[in-house]
């Protein structure tokens, strides 16, 4: 170790104490290799098995019979944004493989009440249009090819004016009151699951596999099984990684990283133009149906006519719409702008805490990357906006595109790792 690093002293948490591991393999590494080698090579050599346990989603599962209500109540209830599908038509014996079908996730169901919108597109808007689609034989094959995209071109685009006013808060009431709501199950929506089939990581694999599958590989959290046991040991999701790394601040391996601004390291990824974004005048659900059609889990609102964001939305308050009715009752159509009003109004008269609570969360490119992640693990978040010097969104920062710059994919490193697995990214290499 060089005179004068950083080097704390004893590590007082787990997390903290898996990075003196990687500080420790730091060491021994051979000069010559670039700190990103140094790292890949590090985190090859810790099993993913010492990553922490999650309290809050440790043992959460839904089966597969429960329904989409049931689901989203779990899902709120203890806060996570996921959870495992056990099948419950597997045989008590069943290997992990077998008994999980997936994930599932607030970015299925919704999905799910999207199409259910956009199949009332040119409809009227005095209510009837609800009871005629509850009225329709709709099978879980249906549902299913709904939310894997199968749905008429047409649909792509913006919410129509009378498509705006039919998802209302009149909408929703009698969507989330329904009976179809109640009695759809989980495995319906079986299309809307990111990686099917179910996609894990074992306890010997590699810290380096986790962090690839969380970056390149777009996952948002990754179950680490016990093959003996045939259950999840643990689920190691994007922010996990983020917390783990602001609780290595100090040590050298970090620090040498962490204080490298953001232009030096090539965030944010992509253009100011390129940002998926909602106005602030928009409706609600037109932020949603982006996140849908661009894969993102969040998007800025935006204020009318200019560059400046005034909130962010993300796929996780969707919850909002389905488990807290108070808050659009009193709007047509709620727009962008109000939706943020009602969330902060229903979170502070509930005594919630919420990064809703805590503003618009920005950074500018000459900030370090350790600066962006404390940032984002205290706020609890998992983007921030780059901003100029008047406030006007330059680019976006996600926890994905962080964790991507801290290792890199060796060339034929999965090599046969997802056979039968689908998607793989456009660009994969294996």
């Amino acid at each position: 170790m060089e005179d004068g690093s950083p080097r704390r002293g004893m590590p007082s948490s787990p997390e903290a104490k898996l990075g003196m591991q990687v500080e420790d393999l730091w060491d021994v590494q051979e000069p010559q290799l670039s700190p990103t080698e140094k790292l890949n090579a590090c985190f090859e050599s810790i099993p993913v098995s010492s990553f922490p346990p999650a309290p809050s989603s440790q043992g959460i599962e839904i089966k597969s019979n429960a329904s989409l209500a049931e689901a989203v109540q779990l899902l709120s209830q203890h806060k996570i944004l996921s959870a495992p599908v056990v099948d419950v038509d597997a045989p008590e014996d069943a290997s992990w493989i077998d008994r999980y079908i997936g994930i599932v996730e607030f970015a299925g169901i919704v999905v799910w009440i999207l199409h259910q919108s956009e199949r009332m597109d040119g409809s009227d808007s005095d209510g009837s249009e609800f009871a005629k689609v509850e009225s329709e034989e709709i099978t879980g094959p249906a549902v299913a090819a709904a939310v894997n995209g199968v749905s008429s071109p047409r649909k792509r685009g913006n919410l129509s004016p009378r498509s705006a006013a039919i998802i209302s808060g009149k909408f929703f009431e009698a969507l989330t009151s329904s009976d179809f709501y109640k009695n759809t199950k989980v495995r319906d929506i079986s299309g809307s699951f990111r990686w099917a089939p179910f996609l894990a990581l074992q306890k010997s694999n590699s810290f380096l596999t986790m962090l690839l599958l969380l970056s390149k590989y777009r996952m948002k959290s990754v179950p680490v099984v016990d093959p003996g046991e045939r259950t999840i040991d643990n689920v190691i999701t994007q922010s996990a990684v983020i917390h783990m790394l602001e609780e290595c601040a100090g040590l050298y391996w970090f620090e040498s990283w962490g204080k490298k601004k953001l232009s030096e390291i090539g965030l944010p990824l992509m253009k100011p133009s390129r940002v998926v974004k909602v106005y602030e005048d928009e409706p609600v659900m037109q932020a949603f149906k982006l996140m849908r059609q661009k894969g993102v889990g969040g998007v800025p609102v935006v204020e009318s006519g200019g560059r400046k964001a005034i909130g962010n939305i993300s796929i996780r308050d969707v919850q909002f719409l389905l488990i807290a009715p108070e808050i659009y009752k009193n709007y047509r159509s709620i727009t962008a702008k109000n939706f943020l009003t009602a969330v902060r109004s229903y979170l502070d008269e509930h005594k919630e805490a919420s990064p809703l609570l805590n503003g618009m969360v920005t950074c500018g490119r000459d900030n370090t990357i350790k600066e962006v992640i404390v940032k984002l693990d205290s706020q609890k978040i998992h983007r921030i906006y780059v901003v100029d010097g008047e406030g006007n969104l330059e680019g976006v920062i996600t926890l994905r595109d962080i964790i991507s710059k801290l290792v890199h994919e060796p060339r034929g490193y999965f090599g046969d790792f997802f056979d039968g697995v689908l998607p793989l990214p456009a660009n994969s290499r294996v």
